[in-house]
């Protein structure tokens, strides 16, 4: 026989077992069980919890790290169909890049925490569109009723890499204790109560919630440098927000020798008492402090200047900043503020910050300003994404110049894990808040 009677002869036979087995992959058989598998797989990667509402994100664009994936649980039936598929010739097929899967538990069903969590939102899809292209963003929507958090927390943990959220203090502490912390978690706000933080939270469990008592322990620490051995009289009213400020910074203005003493000041719809700041200005007549730490808000602080005169040096959080980067106009010169030191994000202080300039503002509705805490909890977003998109890929202590500080995580799944923001210092100049390059 000849060679080229041989060669047709076995491109027949080749035919034959294509069109019966479908060896080669191409034919419609072998397409059609191909399908049907992936059609398989699809589904399971879509089982999530069907009791909360999910959107996933419209859209990636390039990421600057690729993240590994956690594999996804799947019945036997899938596992033969996954093997079958795998043991088919895949020479010339792309293989596609890891991928990490990102769950955000966030109350959007909650009347008094949903444009809080809209924010938030807002800002992790922001940096999700710059740097997640190999990020899967999933939202799930829940109430603000601890169980109900930790209820979906606890069936979400299983499909997801790492998880971002709640964004309440008693769902974080619902979590905390619920015993299925089994993925890195990032926290978007302290637990209650504060003081048993170290003892509530499992090693997996990362809190990065903006915290005005961080802020005061801060301002505390900048303060001593600046003053050492001085005593500081910290100005407060009955506001929680104020009295947890004014609590943390005298716990950690009295790690050293110096004494401090808190103040709480009276108020009336809002402005500080009158006659309480005269009694104010004759003590001090008599006895001046070395500093004053206001844990107040900025108007107050105003009318505390009006009354006292500028005396010693005064130190705040970033209550004191009035000014909304992202909508300057019409935001009233505080001069009587001038050489008032504070603390507070990049976001709001740094325009030409390298993280800030990178990230879009978010989108303005209607002619309404926007509170400066909801522009606050935008930049967490931000921040909160990267941290994510760094623990998703297997990195268990790195630092971040972010748009909220100078970040320093560290976990590693068996340790407490520690989470540092150092926030940037600022100082009223001219009647509005400037970064300070130094510390002065």
């Amino acid at each position: 026989m000849s060679v080229k009677r041989i060669r047709i002869l076995a491109r027949s036979l080749s035919w034959l077992l294509c069109g019966f087995c479908g060896w080669c992959g191409l034919c419609p058989g072998a397409l059609a069980n191909t399908t049907a598998a992936g059609a398989q797989v699809k589904t399971l990667r879509m089982t999530q919890d069907l009791s909360v509402t999910q959107q996933v994100a419209p859209e990636t664009r390039a990421a600057s790290v690729r993240l590994p994936p956690v594999p996804l649980p799947m019945p036997a039936f899938a596992e033969a169909q996954v093997t079958r598929l795998a043991a088919a010739p895949v020479s010339d097929r792309a293989i596609a890049p890891a991928r990490v899967r990102v769950g955000l538990l966030l109350p959007m069903r909650s009347t008094s925490l949903r444009a809080a969590a809209e924010m938030v939102r807002d800002g992790i899809r922001a940096a999700h569109r710059r740097d997640g292209a190999n990020v899967d963003l999933v939202v799930i929507e829940t109430d603000d009723n601890p169980q109900n958090i930790a209820a979906i927390y606890r069936d979400a943990v299983p499909f997801y890499d790492v998880l971002v959220g709640p964004l309440s203090r008693g769902g974080v502490a619902a979590i905390a204790t619920g015993g299925h912390v089994m993925r890195p978690t990032i926290a978007l706000v302290q637990p209650e109560p504060a003081s048993d933080l170290d003892a509530v939270l499992p090693p997996k469990m990362l809190v990065m919630g903006l915290s005005v008592e961080e802020e005061a322990r801060q301002a505390a620490s900048w303060a001593a440098r600046q003053h050492p051995s001085a005593k500081a009289l910290v100005l407060s009213t009955a506001v929680t927000w104020q009295r947890r400020a004014a609590r943390a910074f005298v716990e950690q203005w009295q790690r050293g020798t110096a004494s401090a003493e808190i103040l709480e000041l009276n108020t009336s719809g809002g402005q500080l008492d009158v006659a309480g700041l005269l009694r104010l200005k004759r003590r001090m007549a008599g006895e001046s402090p070395g500093l004053i730490f206001v844990a107040l808000d900025a108007e107050q602080t105003r009318q505390l200047r009006q009354s006292i005169g500028a005396g010693p040096m005064l130190y705040g959080t970033s209550q004191l900043n009035t000014l909304n980067l992202a909508d300057p106009v019409g935001a009233a010169a505080k001069p009587e503020l001038d050489g008032v030191r504070l603390l507070d994000l990049p976001w709001q202080l740094q325009a030409d910050h390298p993280a800030v300039m990178i990230y879009p503002r978010p989108p303005k509705k209607g002619e309404q300003r926007r509170g400066l805490d909801l522009e606050r909890l935008y930049a967490l977003g931000i921040d909160a994404f990267r941290v994510a998109g760094e623990l998703g890929a297997g990195r268990p202590v790195f630092t971040i110049d972010g748009v909220t500080g100078k970040l320093y995580v560290q976990l590693d799944g068996i340790r407490p894990a520690t989470f540092e923001r150092t926030e940037q210092q600022a100082q009223y100049a001219g009647g509005v808040v400037v970064a300070l390059t130094d510390d002065h």
